[in-house]
């Protein structure tokens, strides 16, 4: 009888610490799950600040640019369409189309001495650059913690919770097009007119 009892309460306590370690284990996956969810906001925020800034910058520029309307009018458009972007990959190839026309801007306004004197569109540059830089670093903390959480569900024991709790592999921010990866050519040489 006593060894019944001992086995029982055994079985028990055996239950009870697998119970706490599912229950730590899960609690650790929504702990990333709600990380990477948080990074993705952060990149968000800095989207839409450089969402928020490009307008500006196309009015500062546009009566100095005249002959370049061509271009403002992609910035504008490649700027609305990652506005409107959906998930991890369409914005990973909207804000790269973005960035690609914006450099393009970037490199004509080099040509035009009045805009570079310009006090406001040399700060509205510097922003942007700055918030560039801040996406980068906001995209890299975000895969960084994407791969966590994708780890984690893989790695056992853990991916037993994970796919008992039905957790999904999140995207990690990838650039994707071959010409997104290279760098943009920029001559700074002034040419005589």
């Amino acid at each position: 009888m006593a060894l019944a009892g001992g086995c029982l309460f055994f079985l028990v306590a055996l239950a009870f610490i697998a119970a706490i370690w599912a229950i730590w284990r899960y609690n650790n996956l929504v702990s990333l799950k709600n990380q990477v969810a948080n990074a993705w906001k952060q990149i968000d925020v800095q989207l839409k600040r450089r969402h928020d800034l490009i307008p500006n910058l196309i009015a500062s520029v546009k009566g100095e640019m005249q002959f370049e309307q061509d271009t403002l009018e992609k910035v504008i458009a490649a700027r609305n369409a990652a506005a409107g972007a959906r998930g991890v990959a369409d914005t990973a190839e909207k804000e790269g189309h973005l960035s690609q026309t914006l450099s393009r801007l970037f490199a004509l306004a080099e040509n035009y001495p009045n805009l570079k004197a310009n006090e406001s569109v040399r700060a509205l540059m510097e922003e942007l650059t700055s918030t560039e830089n801040k996406i980068g670093f906001a995209r890299q903390f975000y895969n960084d913690l994407a791969t966590r959480f994708n780890t984690a569900q893989q790695i056992f024991p853990d991916s037993f919770i994970a796919r008992t709790f039905r957790f999904q592999p999140v995207e990690l921010y990838e650039i994707r097009d071959a010409a997104e990866r290279e760098v943009p050519k920029v001559d700074l040489n002034v040419r005589p007119s």
